[in-house]
C-alpha cells in the first residue's frame, strides 16, 4: 500500500472582516472611484467585528478534543490573516509553543497591480481599455499591469500543496488566507475547471471566518484522497451571536 502523502485534515479559513472590507462598501455605496484607506493592503487590520469573527472561529476550535485540533497553522503575511489566526488560537486555548505556525507569503491575496484600492466606478472611468479586456478574458486569465490573475495565485497554491504534502502528511492543517485562496484551493483540491470554480465565484463570495475542510479518505481513490467535508460553513459565527460577512477582499470589475 502507497504511504499516505496527504494531511489527515485540512481546513481552509477566510481572515475575518477586515478594515478594508468596511471601506470598501463605504466607497462602493457612495460611488467613489477610489477606496478610502491610506495602509498597504498587506497592513490593513481587522475591523471589531472580524475580531469578533475570529474568536467564535477559536472558539469552535476549542470545543473539538484536543488530538482533533490543528496542529500546523500556515496564514497569510497579511496582518488581517495573521490576526484571524493568532486570536482563533488564542481563543481556542491552543498555545502558539505546541503547534507549527507558519507565515506563508504564497498565501497572501492576489496582487491587483494598477487596479489595486479602486472600486468598479473607478476602473471603469480611469482604465476603460482593461475593464473592456477583462470582460472579454475573463477573471480567471486577466492579469492587471502589475498584478496576477487567478491562474498565478493558482501556480503558487500548487507549491503550497507540494509542501503541505511533503512537511505535513498525517497532520492536522488549517489554512488562513483570503477569498481568492478559498477559491483556488477548492480549484486544486477538487479538480475543478475554470468554468466550474467561477460559476461558484459567481452565485456566492466567501464570508468572512467561514470554514472549507478537507479529510483524507483511505478508501477513497487508488490511494486515498481528500473529500470535501464542509463548504463556506458558518454555523460557529451563528453560534456565537457573530454576524455573518460576505464583503468580497477585492475592488475588482463586476463578476464574469
Amino acid at each position: 500500500m502507497a504511504e499516505q502523502k496527504w494531511p489527515d485534515m485540512i481546513w481552509i479559513v477566510r481572515h475575518g472582516q477586515s478594515a478594508g472590507n468596511v471601506a470598501r462598501d463605504a466607497a462602493e455605496a457612495a460611488g467613489h472611484p477610489l477606496i478610502d484607506i491610506a495602509t498597504r493592503d498587506i497592513d490593513v487590520p481587522l475591523s471589531p467585528l472580524g475580531r469578533m469573527q475570529a474568536e467564535a472561529l477559536g472558539n469552535w476550535f476549542g470545543q473539538m478534543p484536543g488530538e482533533q485540533r490543528p496542529g500546523v497553522v500556515l496564514c497569510s503575511s497579511y496582518a488581517r490573516a495573521r490576526s484571524t489566526a493568532e486570536i482563533a488560537l488564542n481563543a481556542a486555548g491552543i498555545d502558539l509553543d505546541d503547534i507549527t505556525f507558519v507565515t506563508d507569503e504564497r498565501l497572501r491575496e492576489k496582487e491587483f497591480g494598477i487596479l489595486d484600492r479602486l472600486t468598479k466606478v473607478g476602473i471603469i472611468q480611469k482604465y476603460p481599455e482593461l475593464h473592456e479586456q477583462r470582460s472579454h478574458v475573463g477573471k480567471f486569465y486577466f492579469r492587471p499591469p502589475g498584478g496576477e490573475s487567478w491562474c498565478d495565485v493558482i501556480l503558487r497554491l500548487r507549491s503550497v500543496i507540494d509542501t503541505i504534502c511533503r512537511e505535513y502528511r498525517k497532520e492536522r492543517v488549517l489554512i488562513v488566507g483570503h477569498q481568492v485562496i478559498v477559491n483556488c484551493f477548492r480549484y486544486l483540491l477538487e479538480r475543478m475547471d475554470e468554468q466550474h470554480i467561477l460559476d461558484i465565484d459567481r452565485q456566492n463570495d466567501v464570508p468572512n471566518c467561514s470554514v472549507t475542510s478537507y479529510e483524507f479518505d483511505l478508501a477513497r481513490g487508488r490511494h486515498g484522497k481528500l473529500v470535501p467535508r464542509l463548504v463556506n460553513f458558518v454555523a460557529p459565527l451563528r453560534d456565537a451571536g457573530t454576524p455573518v460577512t460576505v464583503e468580497p477582499d477585492v475592488p475588482a470589475a463586476p463578476k464574469s
